[in-house]
């Protein structure tokens, strides 16, 4: 059993939860915090939503959003907070620790949560105060137990569903909740549920996915899920397997607590590297898992009916119309998933003045959002407000699909820096990129380690942090940073061309590594000019770097202005 695991069976997760009350009372060190609870407390913290910054004594915070759902209430307290509580002190810059975002910002997730940074212990008592008048939760937003519930963020409004999957969304995330039955599993445990055609929720590269299905039972049509297991990024990419199972809605707590189960009795507790459950699934192959599965399952489960996913579209920016008559819905873009505080507090706000009784701020999986219920005379007069001026909802197509994770600015594991290199590339490729008009996203996902959460491997670009050894003629003078041996190192990444979700879903290619952060943005218009001359109709980018071989791709890369250093990915 390793060390994490062992500090877990020591100690319930859940019981950190309490602790954090006598923590923020007593505004412990870290040493005492560690000598009163014992080995692990920082690890359990997770489960409380808390993630330990690089920076001492200040904390990540993750809020959970079931399916991306807001109400304005909901996402104004969320803003507020930020404003008020996430900020960073005097010695680490102040309001002037970030040149593009000022101070006291969130950012969205690729699983639709929220994350702020720059917490003390000592107001997290108030945080969840603030959060509990609004039915909001940090608790499980980390950690490994269910994970928040993704949903399509158009749930409800947009006539591609064939039904609103966000009650059942809300059931088994209120299930899972606090359950310390399942909130003590060998890893994290990530739910996916959508009723929406296009899979905007990800079905694919989720522990469990459920998707919309229909069967005729006993004379009678039913609508229901289909379920895929086993898929996931980093390390070991794997997308899910297809089970041979249909799903009621009614049934759906039970089945999700049943794969659940199934994981906690057989998951590996032994080996943290390989302890999710996509590698369960690989091990015992997709039929011994569906049989494990029917045996803790207490529902009836009839075979799979007819599938009604049509592929994936992740993407609701611009302004939409909703099947209700007469309103619309409209999706901001944010790149890479960070705004201010008073930004989304006014984005909320406006969501209540524009919007109809059932309005809603919903967080999508490319970390955007949108707001919902707006009558067709009111789009105008929201996109006037300040906050809308920075998040339109025309961008360009790098910065409608660019996301980053947090990188090095905060987290311990990212070799780079990702946010503001995300911003700031995605626009300068907006200019820079004359892209076919029929090409209204082109999907650029940049994480600073191999851990994926900016999702690279299903992007048409995929980056992934590396730090570069350049000789000295090489590194331009303003980015120079030799170490002790004299060499210039230089921030870089691994540089993958052609994943997508949906029907023609296929993780990238590494096409190569170790590439210099300065020479991508060339090396990128030389492939786009390429792509350009040489695409077939309405062939998309990701179909284009599939067709050419990586050797070409690579040939094409190196002809760009700033050399493109590096080796060739492994495997090719």
């Amino acid at each position: 059993m390793n060390t994490v695991e062992q500090h877990k069976q020591e100690k319930h997760p859940l019981d950190v939860i309490e602790d954090v009350y006598d923590y923020a009372e007593g505004e412990l060190t870290d040493e005492e915090i560690e000598e009163r609870a014992g080995g692990g407390e920082w690890e359990r913290l997770k489960w409380a939503g808390m993630y330990s910054q690089k920076q001492d004594d200040y904390f990540m915070i993750r809020t959970k959003v079931p399916g991306g759902y807001l109400t304005p209430d909901q996402a104004e307290v969320i803003g507020e907070v930020t404003d008020d509580l996430a900020v960073a002190p005097e010695e680490y810059g102040g309001e002037e620790q970030n040149e593009l975002w000022g101070d006291a910002y969130l950012d969205i997730t690729t699983r639709q949560d929220i994350q702020k940074h720059w917490i003390r212990v000592e107001d997290v008592p108030e945080m969840w105060e603030r959060y509990d008048e609004v039915g909001l939760t940090t608790i499980q937003g980390c950690g490994d137990s269910a994970r928040n519930v993704l949903g399509c963020p158009a749930a409800g409004l947009d006539d591609h569903e064939c039904f609103n999957a966000q009650p059942v969304i809300d059931a088994v995330s209120d299930y899972f909740t606090e359950n310390r039955e399942y909130a003590n599993l060998p890893r994290k445990f990530k739910i996916t549920i959508t009723g929406c055609k296009h899979d905007c929720a990800q079905s694919q590269i989720n522990d469990l996915g459920l998707v919309p299905a229909q069967k005729e039972i006993g004379g009678e049509h039913y609508y229901g899920f289909h379920a895929r297991v086993g898929g996931g990024l980093s390390d070991g990419p794997r997308m899910g397997s297809e089970l041979d199972v249909f799903i009621q809605p009614e049934h759906a707590v039970e089945f999700c607590r049943s794969v659940a189960q199934t994981f906690k009795e057989l998951g590996d507790r032994h080996n943290r590297g390989v302890c999710r459950m996509r590698y369960l699934v690989e091990q015992m192959g997709p039929e011994k898992f569906e049989e494990a599965i029917r045996d803790r399952c207490t529902v009836d489960l009839p075979e799979r009916g007819e599938g009604l996913t049509e592929g994936y579209k992740g993407d609701h920016v611009g302004v939409h119309d909703q099947k209700q008559d007469g309103l619309k819905y409209v999706g901001f873009n944010v790149i890479a998933g960070r705004m201010g505080g008073d930004e989304f507090a006014e984005a909320a706000r406006a969501a209540k003045k524009y919007g109809t009784e059932d309005a809603s701020v919903r967080l999508a999986t490319d970390q955007n959002f949108l707001i919902s219920h707006i009558p067709e005379e009111n789009v105008e007069d929201l996109l006037a407000e300040p906050f809308a001026q920075e998040y339109q909802p025309d961008p360009g197509p790098f910065s409608r699909g660019a996301v980053g994770c947090t990188g090095n600015e905060f987290c311990n594991y990212a070799i780079i820096e990702t946010k503001k290199r995300t911003k700031r590339w995605a626009r300068e490729l907006d200019k820079r990129i004359d892209t076919p008009d029929d090409l209204e996203v082109v999907r650029m996902h940049m994480s600073g380690c191999s851990a994926s959460c900016a999702q690279p491997q299903i992007a048409d670009i995929g980056f992934r942090g590396e730090t570069v050894k350049l000789d000295a003629d090489e590194a331009p003078d303003d980015i120079q940073a030799p170490n002790e041996e004299g060499d210039n190192l230089v921030e870089g990444m691994d540089f993958g061309l052609g994943g997508a979700l949906g029907t023609d879903n296929e993780f990238l290619d590494w096409v190569q590594t170790a590439v210099p952060a300065h020479a991508v943005i060339p090396a990128l218009e030389k492939l786009f000019d390429a792509y350009s001359d040489d695409r077939n109709d309405d062939e998309r980018f990701y179909a284009w770097c599939r067709r050419v071989d990586n050797e070409r791709l690579r040939t094409i890369m190196q002809g760009a202005e700033a050399p493109v250093a590096g080796g060739v990915a492994h495997g090719d």
